[in-house]
């Protein structure tokens, strides 16, 4: 070939280089035109379920409820359960959700309610799969399939899931889209107002609002406690919340797990919006929220007492008053008076545990709705002292909400409605919620501007099952120079 032709072949390829370049410019541009991208299609087609192939989430309740022989839920049976069979027509439980995992203080569960507002009823859906809240977001309308599955009380609330042995557990992963259908609508969920002397069984598993709440001034302030990062802390963080407008409180719980576990907790007191629940031995109310933005406590003037004030000196001194509750009988400890002004199967009385012997109170099992109780030392001299300070040891077990307060007053004469009272500003220790906790030294408290003959009151507001922490009184020792 000559040259001429071989530089006139070398053109002709670079000529045709160039125009596919060109041509695959054209191409990709074309492609991208404006921006626009294929992204995945994220629309929810609603679902075509046949009117009669719904059912709310009372219905599961009722066969649960004649499964276990009762004309209602007896939510403390979690042994019965009732199973939908796959032979059945398709059969779908519909309800909105109230529950986000996106904050890590839900697991591997949604919680359902059968409406967005007014609800009247909800359940605890088990499943394991993590995230949820990309599809299910609270609002989010669903059906559940309930062909093959079973409903229980897990946890001392309502809860649907795969049976596994006699135990309602968790869907496997890969039959979510089966058995969870989204629907196309979703709603403004709106909070059921809820006061603490109104929980009760059947309104777990609710998006409730609490109005007028606030953290135990213990764990807030200076020295604030996180939501759940400290040593203490396993698996849950228990904080003591209260009620503002009575002598009430809960425990609220959050996952170690969660994103916002290392956040402090607030100081003021506001509304509260959450999942009322149960503890992990479905004894104890619990309320847990899905994020830190459901709590508005953007009042900051708390409903904390008046506590006594005393500016004079104190410290130093000997004993002038003390008991430890050894070798007494069980109800009498020597002088002292245990009132029951509220309730009954509630008082106050002594117990032991390896040799050391104590004062001990709790509402749990007493069916009382109230149960307040005067623990009243004898009658302590102030006259001959100065610089008076008082201190105990308590151990707190089984926590459920700080319910017990210490008082002083100085015209007590055996009926504790009549005295005047004032409150001490001691810090009752918060204890574990399923278990002992250990013994604390509270005070010393400072009592010098006291004067006259006075007496201490240990005063236990109990509630059962709102308000049943078991508290242990030891060692009181008033001191004085």
């Amino acid at each position: 070939m000559s040259e001429q032709n071989k530089l006139q072949k070398m053109k002709t390829l670079q000529i045709n280089k160039i125009i596919i370049l060109l041509l695959s410019l054209v191409v990709f541009t074309a492609c991208v035109q404006d921006d626009e991208f294929n992204t995945p299609d994220t629309s929810v087609v609603e679902p075509n379920i046949p009117e009669n192939a719904k059912v709310q989430i009372s219905a599961l309740a009722g066969e649960l409820a004649q499964a276990q022989d009762n004309t209602s839920l007896d939510y403390t049976d979690e042994e019965t359960t009732y199973s939908y069979t796959f032979s059945e027509a398709p059969i779908y439980m519909e309800g909105f959700v109230v529950s986000s995992d996106e904050g890590g203080n839900f697991f591997e569960e949604i919680i359902i309610q059968d409406n967005f507002e007014n609800p009247t009823i909800g359940i605890k859906l088990l499943i394991d799969v993590n995230p949820l809240f990309v599809r299910y977001e609270p609002g989010r309308k669903v059906y559940v399939k309930l062909n093959g599955l079973s409903v229980g009380i897990t946890n001392g609330v309502l809860t649907l899931g795969a049976l596994n042995g006699n135990e309602v557990d968790k869907i496997p992963s890969a039959a979510e889209s089966d058995i969870i259908l989204r629907s196309a609508t979703v709603q403004t969920l709106v909070p059921m107002p809820l006061d603490f002397s109104e929980f009760s069984d059947d309104k777990t598993n609710l998006f409730i609002q609490l109005p007028d709440v606030q953290f135990n001034r213990n764990i807030v302030g200076d020295n604030a406690q996180t939501y759940a990062a400290e040593p203490s802390d396993e698996f849950d963080g228990e904080r003591t919340l209260e009620s503002c407008s009575a002598a009430a409180a809960v425990i609220f719980s959050t996952s170690t797990f969660s994103d916002f576990k290392a956040l402090t907790l607030p100081a003021g007191r506001g509304s509260m919006n959450a999942i009322l629940t149960k503890d992990f031995f479905g004894e104890v109310y619990n309320v847990v929220v899905n994020s830190p933005e459901d709590i508005n406590f953007d009042n900051p003037e708390r409903c904390d007492p008046d506590f006594l004030e005393c500016t004079s000196p104190s410290g130093g001194g000997s004993a002038i008053y003390e008991e430890d509750f050894e070798g007494f009988g069980t109800y009498n400890s020597e002088g002292w008076d245990n009132i029951n002004i509220s309730g009954t199967d509630t008082d106050w009385f002594i117990s032991s545990f390896s040799g050391n012997f104590y004062s001990r109170i709790s509402a749990f099992n007493s069916d009382n709705d109230e149960a307040d109780v005067w623990l009243v030392t004898p009658e302590i001299d102030m006259d001959m002292t100065t610089g008076e300070e008082l201190s105990f040891d308590i151990q707190a077990n089984f926590d459920n909400g700080t319910n017990l307060s210490v008082w002083i007053s100085t015209d007590y004469a055996g009926d504790p409605t009549t005295a005047t009272w004032s409150i001490l500003d001691v810090t009752i220790p918060v204890g574990p919620a399923s278990t002992f906790g250990n013994f604390e030294t509270v005070g010393p408290v400072n009592i010098s501007c006291v004067d006259g003959t006075a007496v201490i009151g240990f005063f236990y507001e109990g509630s059962d099952p709102s308000a049943t922490t078991r508290y242990h009184v030891d060692n009181v020792i008033v001191t004085g120079n």
